[in-house]
């Protein structure tokens, strides 16, 4: 599993001139999900995500969480996170999982962070989607399981 973790003050996602998801202060996940990935790997990086100190404190030091912040996530599935252009001009994806799978763990993923009590919004999977955001920061954090 890869995502893609951006703190965000907006972001919001469009499918077919419709937001169907929206946040303000929280976190942007672009989610990459690969044939290895069993639901233990979604409930770690679902754990990971929910205590990682990237917002900052009274002290401007990034020592917050998300559940600290009472932030929101915007939850993105995204399989050209596994796309390989190593060898060629033209990305592989036969890294990323199939459709069927992804997208159970996709949702696993969105079930296991609103069990940590965190909103969650998101977009939906395998749609051509337009995705908008301000990076807060700018902070990017890129993590894999």
């Amino acid at each position: 599993m890869r995502v893609v973790v951006q703190r965000v003050s907006s972001a919001q996602v469009v499918v077919d001139n419709r937001v169907v998801g929206k946040i303000s202060h929280g976190l942007m996940l672009l989610i990459g999900i690969t044939h290895n990935d069993t639901p233990e790997t979604i409930s770690w990086m679902a754990q990971k995500i929910s205590k990682l100190r990237i917002f900052n404190d009274e002290n401007d030091k990034m020592n917050l969480s998300i559940k600290d912040t009472g932030g929101e996530i915007l939850a993105v599935s995204q399989f050209t996170l596994y796309g390989e252009a190593e060898k060629s001009n033209r990305p592989s994806f036969t890294t990323a999982a199939k459709p069927e799978l992804a997208n159970a763990l996709y949702e696993q993923f969105k079930q296991e962070l609103t069990k940590l009590d965190i909103k969650v919004e998101a977009g939906i999977f395998g749609a051509d989607m337009q995705v908008a955001l301000t990076n807060d920061g700018p902070v990017t954090i890129i993590l894999e399981k």
